[in-house]
């Protein structure tokens, strides 16, 4: 796990934006089962998770910024996988109140068109085979914050599963 400063806890605009957007789970689930926040959890909330999650009290939280949640309290969160990179440039990841995990997207930017094309945090982590339902909304916001290209949901999830692929085995080695 990269240890960081902890320092870094300014909100992305674009977060604070997505924190604004109210997503429909629909009535058979078929929507996005995300509920984003309007401020990173501290970082002793975020600590606090992590040892609960894993049932390690010796780790430290600083490689996340949790933003969001889903309805049974898995967690978004950025995860600062690379050092000396900016917050944005960091991968989005999710895990799950039953300890699944996966990763989301290599970077925010990404992370907005996943959103746009109707794929929330779980689903992208765990279903990303699903139908993509976009949304204009979201579309929008993502065209206006995103640094990189428009592509598929699919694309993106399977991009950064692949740059990150021990995701979940190197949280599993940290689990007690």
């Amino acid at each position: 796990m990269i240890e960081t400063t902890g320092d870094d806890r300014r909100f992305p605009p674009a977060l604070a934006d997505v924190a604004r957007i109210e997503f429909d789970y629909g009535d058979e689930g078929e929507g996005v089962d995300f509920e984003p926040y309007g401020a990173f959890d501290s970082a002793e909330k975020t600590t606090d998770w992590l040892r609960h999650w894993t049932g390690n009290h010796e780790l430290d939280g600083g490689a996340y910024r949790i933003f969001g949640q889903d309805g049974t309290g898995g967690l978004a969160a950025i995860w600062c996988a690379r050092p000396g990179r900016p917050l944005t440039e960091q991968p989005v990841v999710f895990m799950g109140s039953e300890g699944e995990c996966g990763v989301v997207a290599g970077e925010l930017s990404d992370f907005l068109w996943v959103l746009a094309d109707g794929f929330g945090p779980l689903e992208a982590a765990l279903h990303k085979e699903r139908e993509a339902h976009p949304d204009a909304a979201l579309i929008e916001l993502a065209e206006r914050y995103a640094t990189t290209a428009r592509r598929s949901a699919r694309e993106i999830i399977s991009v950064a599963q692949a740059e990150f692929a021990s995701f979940a085995e190197d949280l599993d080695e940290l689990c007690r």
